[in-house]
């Protein structure tokens, strides 16, 4: 069951609301002495998290089908970066982190349960019903399941959305009328809080392809300067207009030097790196742009940014990591 972006909370009898949690959707499931954790892609993901798989197997239950989300704790929220460390190649630092970071599975489906193998096929107000009556009498065994939140109420859910973050980065909206809509976008909705920040242009890779036989920016690298007074790497955006690339590529040659990033840069080592993100090239700090983006976590903004204006009247060192400080309310708090 997938999710539609749309820009405000939906109204109506006919819509519950749940948190939107920022981790890995996940579909577990448990026949016997078996258990699956599947992804939103199809990859398994029950070795990385052999404790949730431990888990599920302490469950009175032995035959289920719950849709949820994997998240690891940290602090009074969730860490996404800890999450992401979780995806290791070596067996032995899986185990490790499993003891270190322990994840959690927050619950908001139920597709099958021992008693009835087609909830999927219910309305989402009778499968709503069944994991209440599901998790009462399983997940307080067992820690490691935690049932998320709902509720019909529209000013809960705007403000859910207004004290976002920390691990809750939004809103999800499903219609309790319908069956379990996998595969399409038509039952559920998701809203997310969208914040500005102004960034120094601290370089920029040229696009794949050229136009009228010239090359031309692709992606602007966007830096922010820490208490040391160093400009580091914490995004980009690529959401330039075709018409614009030749007049913004000649605006920012002129400028192309060094000293660029001096904190964090682009193309770090990393097993994540690839040969393309080297190729970039440094700024004089000059430039100050303003972006819209929906999550920064680990001194880095999550997704691609958009952009929302040029800013020559902010002065490149104005743009500090100060600017993205934000009060969220405990996610845990929304865990019933």
């Amino acid at each position: 069951m997938e999710a539609r972006s749309v820009d405000a909370i939906p109204r109506g009898r006919e819509w519950q609301y749940e948190p939107k949690w920022d981790g890995f959707r996940c579909l577990l499931s448990r026949e016997g002495g078996k258990v699956d954790l599947r992804s939103k892609s199809g990859e398994a993901l029950g070795r990385y998290f052999p404790e949730l798989v431990e888990a599920a197997l302490r469950l009175k239950a032995t035959s289920f089908l719950l849709d949820g989300e994997i998240v690891v704790p940290h602090g009074k929220g969730f860490s996404f970066d800890d999450l992401l460390q979780r995806i290791h190649p070596a067996v032995s630092r899986v185990e490790k982190l499993s003891q270190e970071t322990p994840a959690l599975f927050i619950a908001f489906d139920l597709l099958t349960d021992p008693r009835d193998r087609e909830l999927a096929t219910r309305p989402l107000s009778e499968r709503r019903a069944a994991l209440e009556a599901f998790a009462k009498a399983n997940f307080k065994s067992d820690p490691a399941f935690r049932l998320s939140q709902t509720t019909t109420s529209y000013a809960t859910a705007q403000k859910w959305l207004a004290e976002s973050g920390g691990g809750c980065d939004g809103v999800i909206a499903k219609r309790r009328d319908l069956p379990y809509q996998a595969g399409n976008r038509e039952g559920m909705q998701k809203i997310k809080k969208l914040r500005s920040a102004d960034c120094v242009v601290g370089g920029f890779r040229y696009a794949t392809k050229s136009i009228a036989g010239k090359k031309v920016v692709g992606s602007l690298l966007l830096g922010l300067y820490d208490d040391a007074g160093l400009l580091n790497h914490v995004g980009f955006t690529s959401a330039i207009k075709q018409q614009d690339k030749p007049t913004l590529t000649e605006k920012l040659e002129p400028l192309i030097g060094p000293p660029g990033f001096t904190g964090n840069a682009p193309g770090g080592p990393s097993r994540w790196s690839t040969e393309r993100s080297a190729q970039w090239c440094p700024l004089k700090p000059k430039l100050v742009i303003e972006v819209c983006y929906d999550h920064f976590s680990g001194m880095r903004f999550r997704h691609g940014t958009s952009i929302l204006r040029w800013r020559p009247d902010k002065a490149p060192r104005q743009c500090t990591f100060d600017q993205l400080k934000q009060k969220a309310a405990d996610p845990r708090k929304l865990l019933a």
